[in-house]
């Protein structure tokens, strides 16, 4: 048989086989085997650390699990799962936390019953957008500056926590902040003028604290709140605020909705320029003692739902509201306003649904065409000096249910039967005359014409639920609801038994909360000292289960303190407070020594792997090596091309 030969290229080692022997062939691919096992090896360390990486010390990034890991430090009750693993956004993350790119960028952590301090290595986690604590009562302490270093936060919400000191300037250094909601806390001392420098703040909400001194606004370049323009609600009652509102706070560029400064110590007068801001819908500036006329232009805020003026120290003409056709609510009852008749603009106003004016020192008849408004609700004209015969008329709005008239000077009234509505009259001469004293119109307490709302639980026929659990109307069984009190700080009625709007606020809730249909019980509204509207609101798990789970709670918690939950129109602006949850024990370990022993246990199987890797590349190379020095005599010295022509290629 004729040979043949094959010359490899110049940059491959030559091949040989067929009638080499195996001690030639190994020599001849001694340096692909070992480059072949080298890789080998290299991969097989590559796999054996990334898992024992992943499996030991997590995938999380290690300056951001730390500073989790802080906050646990300064926390009781902290939700179990944090720190039963050692990779907050790993296979088995820690509720409330939510990592991109391996950051947290998110920390929701509503109504978990936190007791502690907010540690100052908060300010260390570079990319967190939004931080939630809402209702934790016990979780108190100043508020670190070090929350200034967080420039990626769009949300804070720290609502009805029990934080105290002052509001840090360094919260004027967060550029993206478009939601602060500190309200029902204890802080105290001034409102920062950094705060001016949020440009992108939409929700601003300090209410319900102890803050004092006047409103900073910017001057000689400085920052203040009138820099705020994309700000839409200035939510500030229930402070110690003091001095003039600034009449620099407002312009025409700002886009506020809800100017909320009820329950303050400001003084002086209404600055002119509130009529500037067109886009108004609630104005509430009531208890305050603030001075002096109320300025002419504020009818131009036609948008205006809700105007409250109540308990100040105003004077000069009562105010002309005319044109404002959007009002459902007017309040501007114990001031010192001029006497004056009643004013045409009582029966103008479309959309008018509750008229107050309390010691507003009107005098004269009442004409009935006041009654016959078709959105009436509720006219409290007490303690004036109106007179003659209070004539209801034949037209009386069939939403007409209460007409409070108390300590007028009325003689006589006439009022149809069709009414069927409270009217209250005592202190008045009619209530004098003989065959009147007994009557229920002169009685200084009266019963309301509807009793305040409540879910029904007609079909519902269980006995009593054990302590703590509540019936839920949709499943009637025996269960933990999340429940709390909204409070509506500007509704457009007052018929606290309205079954209509509170059944439309039902169906809202359980819909936008994605809740069983039926599964929301609300009980017992009434207006407060501040009129506010107050609801109880219990919302049921679905299921038949009796809890509702970490996840859901912090879910539904930050929807109604991120605003994200909008009730029908007419409920206004609210705001919610939780009530604690009554979580059941948690039954999920924190990491035993038993896990960490096994994770040890893995890492050691996979490095013995490793070693036997890397021991099987060696012993391959040096047989490798072996055969090629064994070739030495006969072939180790020929030139590579006797080597080829000596092995034929089959």
């Amino acid at each position: 048989m004729e040979k043949q030969t094959f010359q490899a290229p110049s940059h491959e080692p030559a091949r040989v086989c067929g009638g080499c022997s195996r001690m030639e062939m190994e020599a001849a691919d001694g340096r692909g085997g070992r480059r072949t096992m080298g890789l080998a090896a290299a991969l097989a360390a590559a796999v054996v650390l990334a898992a024992c990486a992943r499996a030991c010390h997590g995938m999380t990034d290690s300056q951001d699990t730390s500073v989790l890991r802080a906050l646990v430090d300064q926390w009781q009750n902290a939700p179990p799962t944090w720190g039963q693993s050692d990779d907050p956004c790993g296979d088995s993350p820690w509720e409330g936390v939510t990592c991109a790119n391996n950051k947290v960028i998110s920390i929701k952590l509503s109504t978990m019953g936190i007791k502690g301090l907010l540690a100052a290595d908060i300010g260390q986690l570079s990319d967190l957008q939004s931080l939630d604590l809402s209702f934790n009562k016990d979780l108190s302490g100043v508020l670190t500056p070090n929350i200034g270093s967080l420039r990626q936060l769009t949300t804070l919400i720290l609502a009805g926590c029990s934080f105290h000191g002052t509001i840090p300037d360094e919260l004027g250094s967060l550029p993206k902040l478009s939601y602060m909601a500190l309200n029902s806390n204890q802080f105290s001392g001034k409102i920062p003028a950094s705060l001016g420098n949020l440009s992108s703040l939409y929700w601003f909400d300090i209410a319900d604290n102890q803050l004092s001194g006047p409103l900073p606004i910017s001057t000689s370049g400085g920052m203040g709140l009138d820099k705020l323009l994309k700000t839409k609600h200035f939510h500030f009652n229930k402070n110690q605020l003091s001095g003039p509102i600034p009449d620099a706070l407002f312009s025409p560029e700002m886009t506020l909705i809800h100017l909320i400064f009820d329950g303050n110590k400001f003084t002086g007068s209404i600055p002119d320029s509130l009529g500037l801001v067109s886009t108004l819908e609630v104005v509430r500036l009531d208890r305050n003692s603030l001075s002096g006329p109320v300025p002419s232009n504020l009818k131009n805020l036609t948008k205006v739902n809700e105007l409250n003026l109540a308990n100040n120290q105003l004077t000069g003409t009562l105010p002309d509201l005319t044109g404002m056709d959007a009002l459902n609510y007017v309040d501007l009852s114990n001031n010192t306003f001029d006497p004056s008749p009643c004013p045409a603009w009582f029966w103008r106003l479309p959309q008018l649904s509750a008229l107050i004016i309390q010691s507003g020192r009107l005098y004269g008849t009442v004409p009935p065409r006041l009654f016959s408004d078709a959105q009436l609700n509720q006219v409290i004209l007490d303690d004036n000096a109106l007179n003659g015969t209070l004539d209801m008329g034949r037209s009386i709005s069939s939403e007409l249910s209460l007409v409070s008239f108390k300590d007028n000077e009325f003689s006589s009234f006439i009022v149809t039967s069709s009414y069927s509505g409270t009217l209250a009259l005592a202190g008045n001469p009619v209530c004098e005359l003989e065959q009147l004293p007994n009557a229920a119109y002169c009685n200084l307490t009266q019963r309301a014409a509807s009793a305040p709302y409540s879910t029904s639980l007609v079909k519902c026929f269980s006995g009593p639920c054990p302590a703590g659990q509540s019936l839920s109307p949709q499943s009637c069984a025996c269960a933990y609801p999340y429940q709390g009190v909204m409070y509506f700080r500007a509704p457009f009625f007052r018929d606290v038994g309205n079954g209509t709007a509170f059944q439309a606020l039902e169906s809202m809730l359980w819909t936008k909360l994605a809740l069983t249909p039926g599964s929301v019980f609300l009980q017992d509204p009434f207006f407060n000292s501040d009129s506010y509207m107050e609801v109880q609101v219990k919302l049921f798990p679905s299921g038949g289960s009796a809890y509702f789970n970490r996840s859901e709670v912090i879910r539904i918690g930050f929807d109604l303190s991120n605003q994200t939950f909008k009730p029908p129109k007419e409920f206004g602006p609210y705001y919610f407070i939780a009530s604690p949850y009554p979580f059941p024990e948690s039954r999920s370990p924190s990491k035993s020594k038993g896990v960490i022993i096994g994770i040890a246990v893995g890492c050691g199987v996979l490095l013995v792997a490793l070693a036997a890797a890397a021991v099987y590349a060696f012993v391959q190379r040096r047989r490798a090596q072996k055969a090629k020095a064994e070739l030495g005599g006969p072939f180790g010295t020929y030139p590579r091309e006797h080597v080829a022509a000596s092995c034929p290629y089959v």
